[in-house]
């Protein structure tokens, strides 16, 4: 219908990956100031707009302006719900859930492809296209009606001074609503502690990004991550990873700005790749893909060589983890601190101790 060329083709791509990458920088601060619920569901309403825009386009410009404002959804929802899913899940569940997104991705593009491979088929017109730009409203639509069931983060609420919602959360997560059980206790306790001391520290903006050691490292180690995520092995390999280290490493009150900035860098090399491969497979041919293999290569050794182990470490001694260990770590794995388990048996012995004094009342 509009026949665009290849450097038309690449905008298309571009401008999709573009807008998140606009979008990212703003998505941060919008999740601590609203909540993590609120801004995904914000983020799902705005790819709503784009998916219909796109649906509807009469002319290359209106798809133009659909995919923009369908790429800043995105950016909004692939920088929240990464962190959303990181901060509700048990540390033993946490990769698991987390890289849920990058399957349910995987699951999409399927689905996706198979969806314009039927109206390729079975239409000769706009259809064609119209179709799956329109299904692709659904799941959004979905989304922002369902988070509403879902509970706030707990950090976050501890975070903003409602401790009391944040503690019944977290044991309706992780202990079928005792807010008695140890293991509660001990999470809610050792969540409350780092918080004050980042509170302390004024860990609040960007600036603490490179200023505080132990963030900068993990920001650096972020850049690299999400520089060549994309271009590896996704669904079961570093697409998920993609998601999981940036919201996993960094503290509460620099979560979500690490996590945007990972998501803009991702978001910027994306929109290149985008717009320059229509064009380079037309002059280079299979040479383009070449750089592609070089980057797996490179992804490998990386993860071997910098990443210290982050699996079923809770989020808040992740400082610690990445305060202590040194930059070069070539296959090691790192042990737990253990002072969530110390909480934990501190919580247990709180409790005995409580069953007895009641009893020794009774009698």
């Amino acid at each position: 219908m509009f026949n665009p060329n290849a450097d038309e083709v690449g905008a298309v791509v571009s401008l999709f990956t573009g807008g998140g990458f606009f979008v990212a920088l703003a998505a941060g601060p919008m999740g601590d100031w609203l909540g993590r619920r609120p801004a995904i569901m914000v983020g799902a309403i705005i790819f709503c707009v784009g998916g219909a825009l796109q649906a509807a386009g009469q002319s290359l410009s209106f798809f133009y302006a659909g995919r923009a404002i369908g790429g800043l959804g995105v950016g909004i929802l692939v920088m929240i719900v990464p962190m959303y899913q990181a901060e509700i899940a048990h540390p033993s569940i946490r990769g698991r859930v987390t890289g849920l997104q990058q399957l349910m991705l995987g699951i999409g593009a399927v689905f996706s492809t198979w969806t314009v491979y039927g109206t390729n088929l079975h239409y000769y017109t706009s259809k064609q296209w119209r179709i799956p730009l329109g299904i692709q409203i659904i799941p959004a639509g979905i989304l922002a009606l369902m988070i509403l069931l879902f509970p706030e983060s707990p950090r976050w609420l501890i975070d903003h001074g409602k401790e009391e919602e944040g503690l019944k959360t977290l044991a309706k997560l992780h202990a079928n609503g005792n807010e008695s059980d140890p293991w509660v206790q001990a999470e809610y306790l050792q969540i409350q502690s780092a918080i004050a001391q980042e509170h302390e520290l004024e860990a609040k903006g960007y600036r603490e990004l490179f200023t505080d050691r132990s963030s900068f490292r993990r920001l650096f180690l972020l850049f690299i991550v999400t520089n060549w995520c994309y271009q590896v092995s996704f669904s079961f390999t570093c697409g998920s990873l993609s998601w999981i280290i940036p919201a996993e490493v960094f503290d509460t009150k620099t979560r979500s700005k690490g996590i945007s900035i990972g998501v803009m860098t991702s978001f910027a090399f994306n929109t290149m790749i985008g717009q320059v491969t229509a064009p380079a497979i037309e002059n280079i041919g299979w040479r383009y893909f070449l750089l592609f293999v070089i980057c797996n290569f490179t992804n490998a050794v990386f993860f071997w060589a910098f990443m210290p182990e982050t699996k079923l470490l809770p989020l808040e001694e992740m400082n610690v983890l990445f305060s202590s260990t040194s930059w070069f770590v070539p296959g090691t794995s790192q042990k737990r601190t253990g002072d969530l388990d110390a909480r934990v048996e501190e919580a247990k012995w709180q409790k005995e101790d409580l069953a007895v004094g009641e009893a020794e009342t009774v009698y």
